[in-house]
């Protein structure tokens, strides 16, 4: 299965020769962008494989317009909703597509007030408050995690202060600095206001 953007390519074979000897292994191959033209089929689909793949084309159809991916992200739910699955498989879906069609901020309040709505008209309630906040502390773990792999391949490993502000930053601070971290010369540079001499920074002592 291949989820990339490219539909010209579509490998069917993999080979390799060894010392005058040759390997072939021929494979079938299921590309993700074939099915953009059944886009609604995939929608009206009970499958939840389907409405993955369409959550996938949506996702690559609204890169960099965060308002086309807003309005695709409510559509997805809304049908998610009416499908009135068990509530973890709801909930397991609803991971993948906050994972996949991530939103700034501003729009990810919309999102969860719309979800209010939804669940108010459908008399359910999959995603408890308690729940929002897990599933929002548990992407904001992941991002550090990730944001500390990235920065001690670059830097080496991390001093105390660095893990610290890392375990204690928002979801925007992350985001900054996962852009920083591209261009930034020194792990200070990274962080701008931090203090490596002190687990504090700068703009926090003042």
């Amino acid at each position: 299965m291949l989820a990339d953007e490219n539909k010209q390519w579509k490998p069917t074979s993999y080979g390799f020769s060894v010392l005058g000897c040759r390997h072939t292994l021929e494979f079938p191959v299921a590309k993700l962008t074939d099915y953009e033209e059944k886009l609604d089929e995939l929608l009206a689909s009970e499958n939840a494989f389907g409405w993955i793949t369409a959550a996938h084309i949506l996702t690559q159809k609204t890169r960099a317009e965060d308002q086309e991916r807003y309005n695709a992200k409510l559509r997805l739910l809304r049908i998610l909703y009416e499908r009135h699955w068990d509530k973890q498989r709801v909930i397991n879906l609803f991971n993948v597509i906050d994972w996949l069609m991530q939103l700034p901020e501003w729009l990810n309040s919309q999102v969860w007030q719309e979800l209010e709505t939804i669940e108010e008209r459908e008399k359910v309630q999959y995603i408890t408050s308690i729940e929002r906040i897990g599933i929002a502390k548990g992407i904001a773990k992941g991002e550090a995690r990730l944001l500390k792999r990235q920065l001690e391949r670059r830097f080496g490993l991390l001093p105390k202060w660095a893990s610290e502000r890392l375990e204690r930053a928002k979801e925007e601070e992350l985001e900054a600095w996962s852009e920083t971290i591209l261009t930034a010369p020194t792990l200070e540079a990274v962080f701008k206001d931090a203090d490596p001499h002190n687990k504090f920074t700068v703009s926090e002592k003042l």
